[in-house]
């Protein structure tokens, strides 16, 4: 294994790392692709984005069943939740797709290889040497390759130096709780904050939100932050922004947290369990970034169009990159772009405005491109349309009419600045946005874009056309 020189050698295999070694394979290339714990796939397939959503579809069907009536479904009264088993599905998901990573790693000719990856230094004769540690006994401790990408990824931030348990959680422990808590304090209320609220929201526990920002969801579109605050309100959920958090302390029953309201009031507040979610940091220590010539900005890696730090034949991808959201699909398309200019293909830098953003709560959330604030910040003049899902006849079919879509679009040109949705299905609807907007639709070609009905995305033309007050069913 030492003496073989490969293409290129990547360290991590979640989405930024298996994407592109995939892609890399596909491409002709020699590839390694490095791992030090014992399963592919990443924070995203195990601790992340797959078995999240998995809890939300349960959480879906659960909602839908305290309904079963309006439905015509009789019988379901004395339901009961059975949390092994929905862990155990949770569970099945995440085995099935890491197995299915294995064997694309096969298809692909891609070799994986066991150990901690840490770079030793700039190229010697072209080549790059990674060492490796917590290697299997007789495996090679290092690796040779005439490129090197690095997707180590990310991890959850915490607050007050306090460790993880079994009270105090991440993501990490919140997937894996043995029973749904009876109340739980989620700290910050980004995407992972509100899908986890609204999760065992669905499942019963009393929920408190605590966000230091002024709303929540705070990338969002401010329409979207102030409507699903509302909603979230009406299912229960309380809700406080502007609070800083002055401490967690544990009690003999649970937690308790302090937090400075935006009055300058101090609250007081009792849970089974917190959940920390904070945001997520990058890992870049501890993998000879200060052997390189690799630049960092508060710890993120700085790359250019084709993903290229200021080492030569090194690379980043995914959620160690500054400037980049903390999403998988951005970096599984950021691995791609690093590969294909290893291999000498034609390719698209990453765009910050043509990424979609997706947050699973209830209802859901989609977004891409500028928020309206944000376009006015950029000197547009600006149309917007917006139209609500309770004119939308599917969205009444499936019960689910909350939210809306918004269009932010230049007055000039017609040109689709932002699109931004909150309601049912946002996260599959927001493709047709990005793919409008990466071929550079305007307004008015969307108005004239036949959309099948009924279905909810009939809402996007409606919203296309409230953009000129022409929404058809609003």
């Amino acid at each position: 294994m030492a003496e073989t020189v490969f293409d290129v050698a990547i360290i991590g295999s979640g989405p930024g790392g298996y994407t592109a070694a995939i892609r890399a394979g596909q491409l002709g290339l020699k590839v390694a692709l490095i791992e030090k714990t014992p399963k592919l796939g990443g924070t995203c397939l195990h601790v992340g984005c797959i078995p999240t959503k998995a809890l939300l579809f349960n959480a879906e069907l659960w909602d839908h069943l305290k309904h079963a009536g309006e439905y015509g479904i009789d019988g379901v009264e004395g339901r009961a939740l059975n949390w092994e088993a929905v862990q155990k599905r949770k569970s099945a998901i995440v085995t099935k797709h890491a197995k299915g990573l294995e064997f694309l790693m096969k298809k692909n000719k891609v070799t994986v290889i066991p150990g901690y990856g840490k770079l030793t230094g700039p190229a010697k004769d072209g080549i790059h040497t990674v060492a490796l540690t917590d290697v299997p006994e007789g495996a090679a401790s290092e690796v040779k390759a005439k490129n090197v990408i690095l997707a180590t990824g990310s991890e959850a931030k915490t607050i007050f130096g306090l460790a993880p348990d079994d009270r105090i959680l991440t993501n990490i422990e919140m997937l894996s709780v043995t029973e749904p808590p009876k109340s739980l304090i989620v700290i910050g209320a980004g995407a992972v904050g509100v899908e986890f609220s609204s999760i065992f929201k669905s499942f019963g526990a009393e929920i408190t939100i605590v966000e230091f920002l002024p709303r929540i969801v705070p990338v969002e579109d401010e329409d979207v932050s102030k409507e699903l605050t509302r909603l979230f309100k009406k299912r229960g959920i309380d809700v406080n922004t502007g609070a800083k958090v002055e401490k967690i302390e544990k009690t003999e029953a649970g937690v308790k947290v302090t937090w400075t309201g935006t009055n300058g009031k101090t609250v007081e507040k009792e849970a089974e369990k917190v959940l920390v979610a904070v945001g997520r940091a990058p890992r870049t220590e501890n993998v000879g970034l200060e052997t390189t010539r690799v630049e960092l900005e508060r710890g993120f890696v700085k790359v250019n169009e084709a993903q290229e730090t200021a080492e030569p034949g090194v690379y980043a991808v995914g959620d160690i990159v500054a400037g980049l959201p903390q999403l998988a699909h951005v970096a599984g398309m950021s691995g791609i772009v690093a590969v294909s200019k290893i291999a000498g293909r034609t390719y698209k830098p990453v765009r910050r405005d043509r990424i979609p953003g997706a947050t699973y709560c209830e209802p859901q959330i989609g977004s891409v491109g500028l928020t309206e604030a944000q376009a006015m910040e950029k000197g547009y003049t600006v149309k917007v349309g917006k139209f609500p899902f309770a004119g939308n006849s599917k969205a009444t079919i499936v019960g689910n009419h909350d939210g809306f879509v918004k269009i932010v679009a230049d007055a000039k040109y017609g040109e689709i600045l932002g699109v931004h949705i909150l309601g049912p299905q946002a996260t599959e609807l927001i493709a047709e946005a990005v793919a409008v907007m990466e071929m550079e639709g305007t307004v008015e070609e969307m108005m004239f874009t036949i959309h099948a009905h009924p279905t909810l995305a009939e809402s996007m033309l409606d919203a296309f056309a409230a953009v000129e007050g022409m929404a058809v069913n609003a």
